[in-house]
């Protein structure tokens, strides 16, 4: 039926989509006759805790949100945020002849559907609308040929779902007990974490290797042109035959692990000096041809580190923009493992290749590229734009971040269907007897592109920074064997060995889908988690371990060796895909896992989930069961050096030497934002050396009280000890001053003078002329003037002791500024945004650091510092805030927004009555907003009260 037929049949259509823009441009393109809503996600799922569980199920299924002993039937409920729209969805079903369910084709997106048919239980004829992109064409071909539902997909997706639950909501409170509350394991993120936190341990493990080698200058003698250079710089390859070591060649020990001539610099610099005045000739040249074909289209992963690499988008940043893309109709679906372009879109790509670039880049045939991702699901294209003509990037009308990643869609859609790039690569050997005997041989390497081919449009990037990129040329002189070559400058060159890199979100994405491990749809949402959770953070774009990771990996390794099993993870996705094209059974596969083989009776049970050898589905419910064997204190502790250990404890990590009730005891804090591959002994022994605990100052010469400066967890401060039996509780109890410390004052250098001084504030400046006090008081923003309710900031803290009546009054006399105080100067300067093109500066905010465009700020992270951040590090956290949705309305807003009361019969009512039938529903809605939004806010709390199981079950 197409879209423009029913208004003449009559009917009424129900077009149910996940978002309200998808659902807002869907609706421009069906036009009347159909009611376009959202569905905004979810509207069902498994509860969010105890207290969201029907009255009727009691014991674990109340604790899990799944039916264990009845074959894990789930228990789903409506989410509390959705009540209102799925009542609006019955009440717009209620006037509808059919119902068109228009959720993306994806596991996530059928089960959506499938929720929407068991909530709403609609009693019209019911279609399953799919299509890959939102354009006009799309969605009425859609139309005219809907579906049913495909209940594998639902099936598969409620799998995960159950299994992940499991996994989350058995393995978390684990974490709880043995290393710090609110923790959360997940089947994924878990294992996530692991290779972030191997990659640390790789790090400290490596000791770095000293070698050196020669680069010498060549001179042909010729003038030289850019086709012929006159010189060429050729490293040292081999001594005497004998290959001359460089980085590859040394394990991660710093041991040479290959049989080659491994140069000390005293070695090196006596071959240099040997080869002073040595004839160079070349001993051979080696041409290859060179061809480079275009890559493939992108994929959710390949966009997510090309993104990475290119625009410093993180993963979810990238996620964000692509989602706005699609569903304002400018991109296909976004979330796919597929390579593959359907024939309209191969002819718009070759269309454009004709057009921008002529027809000698397009090639006789049209590209196909074959699928890479092991059991790739769903039946989308690969990313790419929309429609039958693609838009260039600046027919869009697109800016910012939408722009740039429009057009690195656009160009790696469009150069995937051009011409391969083609040339030469050369490789000349240049040799010489130095004065010693020995016989050197230098080699240089070089690169011509004679047709760049695809890389006119599109040139991908590379993880290592250093790494040479496809279209990069090195021109070589032309030269043949036996040329003469005099050496115009030979130089030794020292290198160390360098550990592995950290990953980077892009490489982690790269890494994760290589092993198999997870959906490609998912890691995004994953990084996400594991940086949230504080497991990971970034310094830069790397990501970073934190100790509190170490000692979740620690334990997990330890007793569910299986669980975060590399292998095991990769097999459990196997197993998962088998259910979904209905090679494997739901609920048999789950008695495995959760009880084990035979429901946990003896046979392959919990030692195949942890450490054992067996069947990779052991009985999870008897591994999270017995905890005996698990020490706390074991899992978190992580020796360091010359007796000094650090400790996850559950206030943070630090470092201790010696027992704690041991005179020799010694124990320091260890910086959250510290890298564990920087714990090196020798800083250990730094911090143990800075004074800690409580420093005597002296007597308080009033009351004859000990004065003691501390370091305690929000600062260096002093305080008072009160005498032996001073009561601490009831109605009685004394409190012993206290004061933080002046920014410039520190603990080495604060006097008993320094100390009396801050605790005697608050300072009474004066009264002014109605007899009301004014005070000098140091708050949490810093230093401020009080007079009843009304406060004005003071300049410094230095004020607090100096300011006179007659200032305090001046200042009061002022107009209260209203808002945010004068802009402080910049605390650094990074340079123009890409995006904005306004300069980007690092301020101090009332929240601490944050870099600003003077359009977006953006915080900077645990991990981010004023000093050490970099241009690309600010423009990246901009980039992130810009792609983050704007925030949701309150609870007050929402219920003033509501839609008007309906009219009564009573039209007939006078002015009067009017006005007072107003002011009525005025206060009513007042009163339900006040109540709704104290609802909403009692909600919250209950739910912050609950355990953090909610959190726990990530994929």
């Amino acid at each position: 039926m197409s879209p423009t037929s029913e208004t003449a049949q009559g009917g009424r259509r129900l077009v149910i989509v996940e978002s309200p823009a998808k659902a807002k441009t869907i609706k421009g393109y069906l036009g009347p006759g159909y009611t376009v809503e959202a569905s905004v996600g979810h509207i069902r799922d498994l509860p969010n805790g105890a207290a969201e569980v029907p009255e009727k199920y009691t014991g674990e299924v109340r604790r899990l949100g799944v039916d264990v002993e009845h074959d894990f039937q789930p228990i789903y409920v409506v989410n509390a945020d959705k009540k209102a729209q799925v009542k609006k969805l019955k009440d717009l079903l209620r006037d509808s002849d059919e119902l068109f369910l228009a959720t993306d084709e994806d596991r996530e997106g059928e089960a959506i559907a499938w929720h929407l048919l068991e909530v709403l239980k609609p009693k019209v004829p019911v279609h399953r609308m799919v299509f890959h992109e939102i354009t006009k064409d799309a969605i009425r071909e859609a139309v005219e040929n809907p579906r049913d539902l495909n209940k594998r997909m639902v099936d598969a997706q409620e799998t995960r779902r159950i299994l992940d639950r499991l996994y989350g909501y058995e393995v978390s409170p684990v974490l709880w007990k043995k290393v710090m509350p609110r923790l959360s394991a997940g089947r994924v993120q878990s294992v996530a974490t692991r290779l972030v936190v191997e990659r640390e341990r790789e790090r400290i493990a490596f000791r770095s290797a000293e070698y050196w080698d020669l680069t010498g200058i060549f001179a042909t003698g010729r003038p030289g042109d850019s086709s012929d250079p006159s010189s060429l710089v050729a490293r040292l390859n081999t001594v005497d035959g004998k290959r001359v070591a460089q980085g590859r060649d040394f394990d991660s020990l710093g041991q040479l692990k290959s049989d080659t001539l491994h140069l000390d610099e005293a070695n090196a610099r006596a071959l240099a000096a040997a080869l002073e005045n040595t004839q160079f000739s070349v001993r051979a040249v080696e041409s290859k041809p060179y061809r480079r074909s275009p890559y493939a289209p992108f994929r959710t992963t390949t966009l997510q580190q090309e993104a990475s690499r290119k625009l410093g988008f993180g993963a979810k940043a990238t996620m964000q923009v692509a989602q706005k893309l699609y569903e304002n109709g400018y991109i296909t679906y976004m979330r796919t493992d597929s390579t593959t372009l359907s024939d309209t879109a191969v002819a718009a790509a070759r269309a454009q290749v004709t057009q921008l670039y002529g027809a000698d880049y397009l090639p006789a045939q049209p590209r196909t590229y074959a699928g890479k991702v092991k059991n790739a699901q769903e039946a989308h294209e690969a990313i790419r734009p929309s429609g039958d003509r693609f838009r260039t990037p600046a027919e869009t009308g697109l800016t910012g971040d939408q722009f740039k990643l429009y057009e690195l869609i656009w160009k790696r859609t469009v150069a995937s269907q051009m011409k391969d790039a083609v040339g030469n690569s050369v490789t000349v050997k240049i040799g010489g007897r130095a004065s010693d005997g020995r016989n050197a041989e230098f080699t240089a390497s070089g690169k011509t592109i004679t047709f760049h081919g695809f890389l006119k449009a599109y040139v991908e990037g590379a993880d290592d920074p250093n790494a040479e990129l496809d279209d990069r040329e090195r021109r070589l002189p032309q030269v043949t064997e036996g040329d003469a070559l005099s050496a115009e400058e030979i130089t030794v060159d020292g290198h160390a060995t360098k550990p592995p890199a950290r990953y980077t979100e892009a490489s982690l994405v790269k890494e994760l889908e290589e092993r198999e491990i997870g959906r490609p749809s998912t890691y995004a949402s994953i990084i996400g988690t594991i940086l949230d959770r504080g497991y990971v953070f970034k310094k830069g774009t790397a990501l970073v371990p934190s100790f509190l990771s170490f000692a979740v990996v620690n334990l997990l390794e330890k007793h569910f060796g299986r669980l975060v099993d590399y292998d095991f993870t990769a097999r459990m996705e196997d197993d998962l895909d088998r259910i979904a094209r209905g090679e494997a059974q739901a609920v048999p596969w789950l008695k495995r896992f959760y009880f084990g083989e035979g429901e946990g009776e003896g046979h392959g049970g919990a030692a195949d989930a942890g450490n054992g050898d067996g069947d990779h589905l052991g009985g999870l419910k008897e591994l999270v069961t017995d905890l005996g064997a698990i020490d706390a204190r074991e899992v978190s502790t992580f020796p360091v050096g010359n007796d000094i250990v650090l400790r996850v404890g559950r206030y943070g990590p630090y470092i201790e030497r010696g027992e704690r009730d041991a005179e020799e005891h010694q124990r320091a804090d260890v910086p959250d934002d510290l890298a564990p591959d920087e714990l090196s002994v020798e800083y250990a022994e730094e911090l143990l050396a800075k004074p800690s605990g409580d420093f005597e100052l002296g007597k308080d010469p009033e009351t004859g009280h000990q004065i003691v400066a501390k370091d305690g967890r929000y600062g260096p401060y002093v305080t008072e000890v009160l005498p032996e039996g001073t009561p601490k509780t009831g109605k009685n109890a004394v409190k012993p001053r206290t004061a933080s410390l002046f920014k410039s004052m520190s603990l080495d250098t604060v006097t008993l003078e320094d100390a009396l001084r801050l605790m005697s504030l608050p300072r009474v400046v004066g009264t002014d002329a109605e007899g009301v006090e004014i005070t000098a008081q140091n708050g949490r923003y810093g230093p401020y003037l009080k007079k009843g309710t009304d406060s004005r900031s003071l300049e410094n803290e230095e004020q607090l002791f100096t300011i006179t009546l007659d200032e305090a009054l001046a200042i009061y006399a002022q107009p209260k500024q209203r808002g945010r105080a004068a802009a402080k100067p910049p605390l650094k300067e990074l340079g123009e945004d890409p995006v904005s093109g306004k300069p980007v500066v690092v301020k101090d905010g009332r929240f601490g650091p944050y870099v600003t465009d003077s359009e977006t700020n953006a915080t900077l992270r645990s991990g981010d510092s004023v000093e050490t951040i970099t241009p690309e590090r600010g423009f990246e956290l901009l980039a992130e805030k810009r792609a983050k949705a704007p925030a949701k309305k309150t609870a007050r807003k929402a219920a003033a927004k509501k839609a008007p009361a309906k009219k009564t019969a009573a039209k007939k009512t006078t002015a009067a009555k009017k006005t007072a039938a107003k002011k009525t529903t005025t206060a009513a809605k007042t009163t339900a907003a006040k109540t709704t939004a104290a609802k909403k806010t009692t909600a919250k709390k209950t739910t912050a009260k609950k355990a953090t199981a909610s959190s726990a079950a990530d994929d």
